[in-house]
């Protein structure tokens, strides 16, 4: 039980720390958040907790194919902001992700990545 406590600290510090960065400094807050610190941490807990190397090799391998579709929300975000505001801004781009990410997936599984 401890060991969860440790991991839920440490992993909620970076986000804290990611954001706080991001409030003093716009480029410097965005550099973090790119940074695939929370994927390096779960592979980091996976690890540790002497998880196969296959099924940490796995956790890269499919994390890297569910980051494309996400990729459009970060151009969507800062257009649709000041036109919508900030609630109906993320949900237009949560529901902008789900439709990218059935459609990425739909066109990877022809070429035998299954992503569903």
């Amino acid at each position: 039980m401890a060991w969860l406590v440790v991991k839920y600290l440490i992993t909620s510090m970076v986000v804290v720390a990611v954001s706080e960065c991001a409030k003093r400094s716009d480029r410097l807050g965005g550099l973090l958040a790119a940074l695939p610190l929370v994927t390096l941490l779960a592979l980091v807990w996976l690890y540790v907790e002497k998880q196969p190397a296959e099924k940490i090799a796995n956790h890269a391998w499919y994390t890297f194919w569910y980051v494309v579709p996400t990729l459009p929300m970060f151009l969507a975000f800062p257009w649709l902001l000041p036109r919508l505001g900030f609630w109906p801004t993320l949900l237009a781009c949560v529901l902008l992700t789900v439709v990218c990410f059935a459609a990425f997936a739909w066109l990877v599984k022809r070429f035998g990545i299954n992503l569903l």
